[in-house]
């Protein structure tokens, strides 16, 4: 059997992390979702970006825009072309959400990465964009930043699907779990009642990038227990955040909830991609599979798991030795929430930038379709 449909056997959904429009058009998302069992697909400025601005795929869309109102701003117009492109690839997943009631088969859609820090300004883009694209299998995504906790709670008592993003550290963990249920209790005693559409959420949890920064920690340390934690204390981290899931949606508290229709709120595998090359290109898949769970791959790391990727539930083994290489961390005197804290502010800051490149790349190009149209008038 492929290995990824192994994934979906040990009740763990894949999802791409990737998306373009000549991607959609040509078929290969429809085959990812025949072949693969694909179940849902993310995108971010930085994906949009790589997209839309190192490509011509879409100039023609571009100039339609232009010549339906040429004084469109560069956001107006990425607005357009993402809306398309997310509707697009909701459309091809909606007979995945179909078959799952709801559970699977979602799109992901982000806010300005500039509202991070702005919480009514988020509330306001996601209701916005959530109108736009009309899809029931749309997710908005929201940062799980200290203004970002509201933001989901407030959407999630509004009914609006929220895939919450950039989170790095149980203490991320935590709150946005609270954040997810306070919306519901919220959204249950707006609307009493057996018939609501009850939202869904899923809680991204970043990866690789802990072991980007704290490897270089370790190898500056020097010492063999130093050493010895290399390329372990992201699959560490991700473990006990698992734990922290099973705990809070698994326990008698949320039982109430899942007995109404609830779903969990699913941890979501972010940044799972291999950077060191000293390290199997799939590391962070094979680590982290369980029940309740997705892992969000570029291209490339879904086709080598395909290959040679091995499925079986390993989240729930090794704990003890996830708690005691994040305690050892600890004694080596790093601070694992002072990195996850900058990690996520540097997520910020680095989602920011390819968004304003984005923004630029289709100012040039704007440039150059209207002056193309000048001299051919």
């Amino acid at each position: 059997m492929n290995p990824l449909e192994q994934l979906l056997q040990c009740g763990q959904s894949v999802w791409l992390d990737s998306i373009s429009r000549d991607f959609i058009k040509s078929g290969q998302l429809q085959r990812l979702v025949t072949g693969d069992k694909l179940h849902g697909l993310t995108s971010n400025p930085t994906i949009f970006e790589q997209a839309i601005g190192h490509s011509d795929a879409y100039d023609n869309a571009l100039r339609q825009l232009l010549r339906a109102n040429e004084k469109q701003t560069e956001k107006a117009l990425f607005e357009a072309l993402a809306i398309e492109d997310i509707r697009m690839a909701a459309d091809v997943l909606r007979p995945v959400y179909d078959e799952t009631h709801g559970g699977d088969g979602y799109v992901s859609l982000e806010v300005s990465p500039h509202l991070a820090r702005d919480t009514g300004g988020s509330i306001a883009e996601a209701k916005r964009l959530w109108q736009a694209v009309e899809r029931p299998n749309l997710m908005i995504k929201i940062p799980g930043t200290h203004e970002g906790i509201p933001a989901i709670e407030q959407l999630i008592s509004e009914g609006i699907n929220v895939n919450v993003t950039l989170m790095f550290s149980l203490r991320h963990y935590d709150a946005v779990a609270r954040a997810y249920i306070a919306g519901l209790e919220r959204r249950d005693a707006y609307s009493p009642g057996g018939n609501k559409i009850w939202p869904v959420s899923v809680a991204s949890f970043f990866v690789s990038r802990v072991d980007n920064v704290i490897d270089p920690m370790l190898e500056k340390i020097g010492t063999q227990e130093a050493l010895a934690l290399r390329g372990k204390i992201a699959i560490a981290n991700a473990k006990l955040a698992y734990q922290r899931f099973r705990e809070t949606f698994y326990g008698e508290p949320f039982d109430s909830w899942r007995k109404k229709g609830v779903h969990v709120q699913r941890p979501l595998w972010a940044s799972t991609s291999t950077k060191n090359p000293a390290y199997s290109d799939v590391l962070y898949v094979e680590e982290l599979v369980g029940p309740d769970t997705v892992n969000t791959l570029p291209l490339k790391t879904l086709e080598a798991f395909r290959h040679h990727g091995r499925a079986s539930e390993t989240l729930e083994k090794g704990l003890a030795q996830a708690e005691a290489d994040v305690a050892q961390l600890k004694k080596l005197g790093i601070d694992l929430n002072a990195v996850t804290e900058k990690l996520q502010n540097d997520g910020v800051d680095s989602f920011a930038a390819s968004y304003d490149k984005l923004l630029a790349s289709l100012k040039k190009k704007r440039q150059e379709i209207l002056t193309t149209s000048d001299q051919t008038a």
